[in-house]
């Protein structure tokens, strides 16, 4: 359940900074209230909004954007857990294709997948 307190809003600062992700309060001409720069990794929230504002202006980013939850604290984590927000996907290991075959190396540097 979602409090809109500034204890709250704090703790979710704390999920976002302890990302790869920067936070910055600004003014600016906003359509949504909020801007994400990704390639930079900037989430910018208007910095005029209520508390109330600012949490939903950081839920929705949140919900938008995959972060690597290993990176976080026990209290971080739990409250991504409890967010529902997206996680980063497990990349498969190159031995393996998707479907979990195992795959052989050729001569020539080529993966071919084997047959069971």
């Amino acid at each position: 359940m979602i409090k809109y307190t500034t204890q709250f809003l704090l703790k979710v600062e704390e999920m976002v900074t302890e990302s790869d992700y920067t936070l910055r309060y600004e003014k600016g001409n906003f359509k949504s209230g909020y801007c994400v720069l990704k390639d930079q990794k900037i989430m910018i929230v208007n910095k005029f909004f209520t508390t109330e504002g600012k949490i939903n202006a950081l839920l929705d980013i949140l919900k938008n954007t995959v972060l690597d939850p290993t990176k976080f604290s026990d209290k971080s984590r739990k409250l991504h857990e409890e967010l529902n927000l997206p996680q980063a996907q497990a990349q498969p290991t190159p031995e393996e294709t998707p479907e979990g075959e195992p795959q052989a190396q050729t001569s020539e540097g080529e993966q071919q997948t084997t047959a069971a």
